[in-house]
């Protein structure tokens, strides 16, 4: 058993959080902000008098916040690497940087693949239905479910139409 070295009551709080981190945004969201930290847990260095392990408690912290925003709000998280690098590129020496830098920049692009992949087939990944992207003439955004492989319903299909257009 994995928290066999735990006490029952923090092996309990442990399987506690470990549920509903893999309940709330997915168990492979989960393993991809775990993956991140445990290549760049060895590169953290003492922030500001505090130990070690505080400045790594910091940076699975933040990987996992990151990975979660990329899951549940895909369309509007634009530059999910470079805010994550942002958040913890004080926990690192200039010269190992770049190195932590190309890490999440990876595990990153790996996450939106996978989520743009639920996207296109129609799943959410925190279990909210999809909706479309577009806005309404009042200005409200649209509640209908888009069209399968679109980000659009089919009142604005014409918008993907559009975006296609302007990237060519």
């Amino acid at each position: 058993m994995v928290n066999e070295h735990l006490t029952p009551f923090s092996r309990f709080v442990n399987d506690a959080v470990t549920d509903s981190l893999t309940t709330q945004w997915g168990s492979e969201m989960y393993q991809f902000s775990r993956s991140m930290y445990r290549e760049l847990s060895e590169f953290v260095i003492p922030e500001n008098k505090c130990a070690v392990g505080a400045a790594r408690a910091r940076l699975l912290t933040s990987c996992e916040s990151a990975v979660e925003r990329l899951a549940s709000d895909r369309h509007y998280f634009a530059r999910p690497a470079r805010t994550l690098f942002n958040d913890v590129r004080t926990l690192f020496p200039l010269s190992k940087q770049l190195v932590a830098f190309s890490v999440i920049d990876r595990h990153m692009r790996l996450a939106a693949d996978y989520v743009d992949q639920h996207a296109r087939g129609g799943h959410s990944l925190t279990g909210a239905p999809l909706i479309c992207h577009a806005t309404t003439r009042r200005g409200t955004p649209c509640q209908r479910e888009p069209l399968p492989g679109s980000r659009y319903c089919p009142s604005h299909k014409h918008l993907d139409d559009e975006l296609e257009l302007t990237a060519a």
